[in-house]
């Protein structure tokens, strides 16, 4: 059953022109790390930063970037990091989402999410172009878990297209308020110093899919994945549509 759509048109059609050329003003130079540029805006209110990312990787062919970025099931498999990932289904408001919890160092203490998703694929700069919008939902059904913090103040924006040739071209635009007496300090040398290593884990989950469908396939009993398929299933929890001239 088709889902209502989240996020407005506009929003849509004026992040995937960033992935041409990011609108930075007011925006400030932060790292740069494996063809990419980290930038970032600080908000006063919270006293934390938004974050901008753009730049591209030659070997990496933009559908499987985008299989490996909406795939929450590989994503359990590759990213330590995360406790919990699982589509989540409101049973107050029928609201479908994403549920997921992320593990903090000690003595920190983990993180969870609830959130909403829309993904579209449209065109910018003449070439067919991803774009995923999630952002920070509450659900009724799932209440806060002891031990574990909700972040409640969470967004993000994710372009993917060819780059022309045989690799990808992406843009990022992020927010996330972790909430809890956490160190400016040590939020901004996460920052810092967690992107060169979560950009090598990707690359490594990206270059590590087919072994991962073909396990899937072997579990199913079937000849073939249709990876268009497994996309649009995948972004059963949130919607998918698809807007080409």
């Amino acid at each position: 059953m088709a889902l209502a759509t989240v996020f407005r048109d506009e929003e849509f059609e004026t992040v995937a022109q960033e992935v041409l050329e990011p609108n930075l003003d007011g925006w400030d130079f932060f790292v740069e790390s494996q063809g990419f540029r980290f930038y970032r805006r600080f908000e006063p209110k919270s006293g934390l930063y938004q974050y901008k990312m753009h730049g591209g990787m030659a070997d990496i062919d933009p559908e499987v970037f985008v299989q490996v970025y909406m795939d929450w099931e590989y994503r359990k498999a590759w990213d330590h990091y995360v406790l919990g990932l699982e589509p989540i289904k409101d049973k107050t408001t029928g609201k479908e989402g994403l549920y997921w919890c992320i593990d903090f160092p000690w003595p920190l203490t983990n993180r969870d999410y609830t959130f909403v998703r829309e993904m579209r694929v449209l065109e910018a700069g003449g070439r067919k172009t991803h774009v995923v919008i999630a952002k920070s939902h509450p659900f009724p059904s799932y209440a806060e878990k002891k031990g574990t913090i909700r972040v409640d103040d969470f967004w993000q924006c994710v372009v993917m297209q060819s780059d022309g040739a045989e690799g990808s071209r992406a843009f990022m635009h992020y927010y996330d308020n972790p909430k809890g007496k956490l160190p400016k300090w040590l939020i901004n040398w996460a920052a810092k110093t967690g992107v060169p290593q979560f950009l090598t884990t990707t690359r490594k989950a990206v270059f590590g899919y087919s072994d991962f469908l073909e396990r899937k396939r072997k579990e199913l009993g079937v000849d073939t994945l249709d990876n268009e398929d497994r996309l649009q299933k995948l972004c059963c929890n949130s919607v998918f549509s698809c807007t080409r001239p």
